[in-house]
C-alpha cells in the first residue's frame, strides 16, 4: 500500500480532546477547573503525552495572565512529567511530548523574564538549548532566546547556498547599508500568505529607499495535499507556492534552508525580523504584523 503522509499528518495534528477543553477553561481563567479535568482524564493512570501537553497549557495560561509564580509551578510540574516519560522513550518518538516539554521550557524562561530575572532566564534557555540542540525543540528554545535578547545584536548569518525564485539569495553581509526585512514563511502557512500582500506593498513603497526583503523558507518533507515528498520533489512544489503567493514581493530572494529557521528560532510562521543598515536586529516578531506596525519600525531605518 502506498504511504500517504497526509493521513499521518492529519492524525498527528488533530488535537487530543482534552487539550481544547483545557484551553476553553483557561480562557475563562478557570485554572482549578482545568486541573480537575486533567486529573479526571488521567484517573490515576500514567501521564501520557496528550496529558502532558494539556498540563503545559496551564503554564501557558498562567504566563498569559502574568501570574509568573503560578506559571513557574505549572512549568515545573510539566517538566517533571516529561522527564519521567523520557525514561522510556526519546523526545521525538511522537509529536505531543515535544510540544508539552517545549512549552514548559518556554514558560519557565518567559516567566523568569517577567519577574525581572532576565539574565537567569537567558542562562536557563541557553542551557536547555545546549541539552536539546539535536532535537525538534531546538528551534522553539532559540525563539525564546531571541525574543529576550536578539534585538540590538548583530543578525545571525543566513545560509544562502540554495534558494528558490528568480532572485538568487545573497549573504546579509552584502546588504550592509540597506534595511532588510527577513520574512520567514512556510509553503503550508495560511498566515504567511495573508502577510505577503502587506510586505509586497511595503517593498513597493520603501524599495526606492533601499529597503530589501528576503524570504527564507525550508523543506518540511511533504508537498501538495500533505503527500510525502523527497527533497528533490518538494523543492519545485515550494517554488510553485512562491510563484503563486510571493512573487509579487519585489525582488524577494528566498533562501531554502532548515538551519536558517533553527538559527532564527522560526518555530512560528511567519516570523518577521527587521535589520538596520549596520546589520543590527531592530525587530524580532514571531507572527503577523499589520502594515502600520511594520511601517512604524521600517521608516526610522531608512
Amino acid at each position: 500500500m502506498k504511504f500517504h503522509y497526509s493521513l499521518v499528518l492529519a492524525a498527528l495534528t488533530l488535537p487530543a480532546a482534552i487539550v481544547p477543553e483545557v484551553r476553553v477553561l483557561l480562557n475563562k481563567q478557570d485554572f482549578s477547573g482545568a486541573e480537575k479535568l486533567i486529573e479526571t482524564q488521567r484517573a490515576g493512570g500514567a501521564w501520557t503525552p496528550e496529558l502532558i501537553e494539556a498540563q503545559s497549557w496551564l503554564g501557558r495560561g498562567a504566563l498569559a495572565a502574568k501570574q509568573y509564580d503560578k506559571a513557574l509551578a505549572y512549568a515545573a510540574e510539566t517538566r517533571n512529567h516529561s522527564m519521567a516519560a523520557l525514561k522510556s522513550r526519546k523526545l521525538d518518538d511522537e509529536r505531543r511530548l515535544p510540544i508539552g516539554f517545549g512549552a514548559s521550557i518556554e514558560v519557565e524562561g518567559q516567566a523568569l523574564a517577567g519577574k525581572g530575572q532576565l539574565s537567569e532566564a537567558i542562562s536557563f534557555l541557553n542551557k536547555e538549548l545546549k541539552t536539546y540542540y539535536s532535537t525538534s525543540i531546538r528551534t522553539r528554545i532559540q525563539k525564546n532566546i531571541n525574543l529576550l535578547s536578539l534585538v540590538g545584536k548583530a543578525a545571525p548569518t543566513l545560509q544562502v547556498k540554495e534558494s528558490i525564485g528568480p532572485n538568487p539569495a545573497v549573504p546579509l553581509a552584502k546588504l550592509k547599508g540597506k534595511p532588510v526585512l527577513l520574512f520567514f514563511w512556510a509553503h503550508w502557512c495560511g498566515d504567511c500568505k495573508a502577510q505577503a500582500p502587506i510586505i509586497a506593498a511595503l517593498a513597493e513603497k520603501y524599495g526606492p529607499k533601499g529597503f530589501t526583503v528576503i524570504g527564507p523558507t525550508q523543506r518540511y518533507g511533504y508537498a501538495a495535499g500533505g503527500e510525502d515528498a523527497t527533497p528533490a520533489v518538494e523543492k519545485p512544489y515550494i517554488s510553485s507556492i512562491y510563484d503563486k503567493f510571493y512573487a509579487a514581493i519585489p525582488k524577494m530572494s528566498a533562501p531554502l534552508s532548515e538551519e536558517n529557521f533553527r538559527l532564527y528560532g522560526s518555530s512560528t510562521t511567519p516570523t518577521l525580523v527587521l535589520i538596520d543598515k549596520a546589520g543590527i536586529v531592530r525587530l524580532y516578531n514571531p507572527g503577523q504584523l499589520t502594515a502600520e506596525e511594520l511601517s512604524a519600525k521600517i521608516e526610522p531605518l531608512l
